[in-house]
């Protein structure tokens, strides 16, 4: 198995195109909704964000304001990078998970739906390709404006709250042109497709692997006879 990465922006149509994915057929891990049961109640990082950032945080049924909390650390560097050491590893722990459930079943690739991909960097140095959902500045504004109901200045500083989306698209190795139609979008999405299907690197990664589980046999038997001579 191989791993694709998938980002974009606020508002460029990443959700979109992994939508276009899933109904494809790929396999897809979407770190939103992984975080959000990694922060349900009774687990371990709902417990440490509760205690560091208070029960205000909390909706009346005792799941975690995600709206609230998310205004709280907007503005805050600190808080943000506290919430970011409380989220991180447990979302990357069942993200594991969930990767290593696709690898038994069979399939020759998944692809990680993840909104920080390059701005954590943890995920990019296991990923054979990385996908950036991409649309123009003006169309991200429209676009986040009307979705949200923000005013343009709201919107803006939304938008300078994230990396660039042009240095995001310097990063990857594929980007999605979302400032056009569906129809476009759609066709560049069917292409990428394509090239995933055809990729032979699954076979790269499965031999290592297996080059790697040889080995590992060959030093415990050596140890083994040593062990018993």
């Amino acid at each position: 198995m191989f791993l694709v990465g998938l980002t974009g922006g606020i508002a460029s149509g990443k959700s979109t195109v992994s939508s276009m994915l899933r109904e494809l057929g790929c396999p897809i891990i979407d770190a939103d909704v992984v975080a959000r049961k990694a922060v349900e109640p009774h687990t371990p990082a709902y417990s440490r964000i509760v205690y560091h950032f208070g029960p205000e945080i909390l909706l009346e049924n005792g799941e975690i304001d995600r709206q609230k909390l998310g205004q709280l650390v907007f503005s805050d560097e600190e808080k943000r990078k506290l919430l970011n050491s409380i989220t991180h590893p447990e979302i990357h722990k069942a993200m594991l998970k969930e990767i290593l459930l696709y690898f038994l079943r069979g399939y020759r690739y998944v692809v990680l739906d993840v909104p920080l991909l390059f701005e954590t960097r943890r995920l990019t140095q296991f990923l054979n390709h990385t996908v950036v959902v991409y649309c123009d500045p003006a169309t991200q504004l429209s676009r986040l404006m009307q979705r949200d109901g923000l005013t343009q200045e709201q919107a803006e500083q939304r938008v300078a709250a994230q990396m660039p989306l042009n240095e995001k698209r310097g990063l990857a190795n594929h980007v999605i042109e979302n400032s056009g139609g569906r129809e476009d979008t759609h066709r560049q999405v069917l292409r990428l497709h394509t090239r995933l299907e055809d990729s032979m690197d699954f076979l790269l990664v499965r031999v290592i692997a297996v080059a790697a589980t040889a080995g590992l046999s060959g030093i415990l038997l050596y140890a083994a006879k040593i062990l018993l001579s």
